[in-house]
């Protein structure tokens, strides 16, 4: 078989790809016969992943061919849907849209947007670069603040920049600290990593240590030579506690660029780790020796996921553990943390915004915009609001009904608006509830290249990829899509509402991912054109991470502040909680990630599927005891918001007092995705309560949940007494 796609014999060629559905951008090897993939196989030839590849890679084909995809329009009539042509589905979004805006105003259309835009091109320069500033509205919404908006005001509040992000560099690191991450489950996660697995093994094999905090025994923590269980929603304390620990060794190594050491060792001063141990659960010399570990290391990393960043003090976790790293002198150190130099690079070319805070608000409980986007903790409440009321919804790529807190809010809203468009290629229990649905190509028919996982990867590399499979005439990819929506909604602007940049913007949308991948490229100065790529289908190295500070901070005065004001604020309002007493018999419930599905979209292949159950609880032995239940049963989960039904798996896996759920479970049968209807499961986030969220980001909390598990059902309503 050959690399460019040619025939080798009986019609069979092998394709190079790059897999879309992780921020891992594993290159991929495609076999091909008779228009079908055969098999799918790591690419040994390029410089990131190495031949890697994980289960979700594998079936990609299957996601391809899976009978539930959508490949025409669909217009609803009724409780019915029919197909319909391209040019009748784009007319009617254009002539409601159009209406809704000129009667209501443009904040009147909200949009959603869920986290495969961010591994698409397309989805990047025409989605989110084209038809939501075309749409012009502040109601937008995604799946950041359910995942990773802590990071992102946390780069912002430090170095200037959003995707100014440093990352552990972990081919070069002596010591790793992990707080709520799993990366040989994730493959890294606003750390792309593929390959962990070997490169924690080259890590351990030159003398380095692996350190994970987790309430959970998770496969990284049961692979690293310390976990430390730590009680859910409290790593915030634990965390400062060793800031502490380490100004008062006096081992604080900050570099000159860091101004604000004094106010930092004002603001730890009340979290001692004696202090810290009866509410995090681990022992006071633990905590110290924790820290005392991690700045003795010549070269060490840490870092922090999903399980820090979906807690109630998810803002201060992150700020914390970047502090970590700074006053080590770790920040910008090879083998410490640094930040990647992509060769499309959206910092340096402008392309995508620093990330303002606060210039608008929600209306109901006035929780601030972040880059643009407000917390989707809030989309059922704007949605429903009176008061100058969304009458439209915009969604692309995401499920807010089954994967946002209040889920259920979130689809009585949507249901009683005017007016629903998707983008996706299936009917879920969000698109369901729309009037138009426009399904894109599948990932193996488009062109490939991540921009902006490239900002967060352990090497700077580049790969881009020509489709692995041919689309038909009847199919659009979603950058077109994006496209004809956002020319439709032009056409219908008065000319005195345009854009003072109308033109410019006109222009760039009528570009292909490609030919604006080229200009990135070519404005970011990093020698990298599209006819060297072109050249390169195995990828390009660009060697290893780099120190580049302070040169490439965004901040005023080229300086990190280590002490931003919101942070030290949340800091000092979190000490007074030092006093509070622990319920020895609460239950806390955390998320769980698993490697065979990416949020709640995998589970319609059943080469993914396949096996024991993987939505069970997941409980200590000597919880489920008390509670008169074992292995296997059905109980009650409840929390202040909501109650599910769930089979109780028995494990050490999670430390006492801790429960286990993961999310994408729970699909509504009617929805359309056959095999993931038919998986069962409960849907978590029917206990998860969208009026919690960390005051400082917004973002919804989803681990260290309150809840309880009892073998007492309700009785149904109705039912004879």
């Amino acid at each position: 078989m050959t690399e460019t796609g040619d025939p080798v014999s009986d019609g069979t060629t092998r394709r190079l790809g790059t897999c879309p559905l992780c921020e891992a951008m594993c290159g991929l090897e495609f076999t091909v016969s008779a228009g079908s993939i055969t098999s799918v196989r790591g690419d040994a030839k390029d410089p990131l992943s190495r031949g890697h590849l994980c289960p979700k890679a594998t079936a990609l084909g299957d996601l391809h061919t899976d009978p539930d995809r959508l490949r025409r329009p669909l217009i609803r009539h009724g409780d019915t849907w029919r197909e319909s042509s391209w040019d009748d589905a784009l007319a009617l979004v254009h002539r409601r849209l159009g209406d809704i805006r000129a009667r209501h105003g443009r904040d009147a259309v909200a949009v959603y947007w869920g986290n495969p835009v961010a591994h698409n091109l397309g989805g990047l320069t025409h989605g989110i670069g084209g038809l939501l500033p075309e749409l012009g509205t502040r109601n937008v919404f995604s799946a950041t603040s359910l995942d990773s908006r802590p990071h992102l005001m946390v780069h912002r509040a430090l170095y200037g920049h959003q995707l100014l992000a440093p990352v552990p560099d972990l081919d070069r690191t002596d010591h790793l600290l992990l707080f709520g991450s799993n990366p040989l489950v994730s493959n890294g996660s606003m750390m792309a990593v593929p390959n962990v697995g070997q490169r924690l093994r080259d890590l351990r094999a030159r003398g380095g240590r692996l350190v994970v905090v987790d309430p959970r025994r998770t496969r990284t923590a049961a692979a690293a030579d310390e976990h430390v269980p730590v009680r859910p929603g409290t790593d915030a304390f634990l965390l400062l506690a060793m800031i502490r620990t380490i100004l008062e060794d006096g081992a604080a190594t900050p570099a000159s660029y860091v101004d604000g050491l004094g106010e930092l060792a004002a603001v730890v001063a009340p979290f001692a780790p004696d202090r810290v141990a009866p509410l995090t659960g681990v022992p006071a010399e633990t905590v110290a020796r924790l820290a005392r570990d991690f700045a003795a290391a010549s070269r060490a990393a840490a870092h922090g996921r999903m399980g820090v960043s979906t807690q109630r003090a998810g803002g201060l976790c992150q700020w914390a553990i970047h502090v970590l790293n700074i006053v080590t002198g770790n920040l910008d150190r090879p083998g410490g943390t640094l930040i990647p130099h992509p060769a499309a690079d959206l910092v340096a070319t402008d392309s995508m915004e620093a990330g303002e805070s606060g210039r608008w608000r929600t209306r109901v409980r006035g929780l601030p915009e972040f880059g643009g986007e407000l917390p989707s903790a809030a989309l059922a409440e704007e949605l429903a609001h009176p008061d100058r009321p969304i009458r439209a919804l915009v969604v692309i790529a995401g499920n807010p009904v089954l994967s946002a807190p209040g889920g259920d809010r979130v689809r009585d809203a949507v249901a009683e608006l005017d007016f629903v468009v998707a983008v996706d290629p299936y009917r879920t229990e969000t698109t369901r509830l729309a009037d138009v649905i426009l399904p894109p190509t599948s990932a193996v028919q488009r062109e490939q290249v991540d921009v902006f996982h490239a900002h967060l990867a352990v090497r700077n590399t580049v790969r881009v990829n020509g489709p692995i499979l041919p689309r038909t005439a009847d199919e659009r990819h979603d950058w077109e899509i994006y496209r004809d929506l956002a020319l439709g909604l032009r056409r219908r602007t008065p000319r005195r509402a345009r854009h003072p940049r109308w033109w410019l913007r006109g222009a760039m949308l009528r570009l292909t991912p490609m030919r604006t991948l080229a200009l990135l490229l070519a404005a970011s100065r990093r020698g990298v054109s599209m006819r060297r790529l072109r050249t390169a289908p195995h990828g390009l190295d660009l060697g290893p991470l780099e120190p580049s500070l302070p040169g490439r901070l965004r901040t005023p005065n080229r300086r990190i502040p280590v002490v931003p004001q919101v942070f030290g604020d949340a800091a000092r309002t979190l000490a007074g909680d030092l006093d509070a007493r622990r319920d020895p018999t609460e239950l806390l419930l955390i998320g769980r990630r698993h490697l065979r599905s990416t949020n709640s979209w995998m589970n319609n292949l059943p080469r993914l599927t396949k096996g024991a159950p993987r939505h069970r609880l997941q409980a200590h032995p000597d919880d489920l005891a008390t509670r008169g239940l074992v292995d296997g049963d059905s109980a009650l989960l409840t929390s202040a918001h909501g109650s599910v039904t769930v089979e109780v798996e028995a494990t050490d896996e999670v430390a006492p007092g801790v429960v286990s759920l993961p999310h994408g479970y729970g699909r509504d049968r009617g929805d359309g995705l056959t095999v993931a209807a038919a998986l069962g499961g409960p849907n978590v986030n029917e206990v998860t309560d969208p009026a919690r969220v960390d005051p400082v980001t917004g973002t919804a909390v989803l681990n260290g949940v309150p809840v309880t598990l009892t073998r007492d059902f309700p009785t149904p309503t109705g039912a004879a007494d």
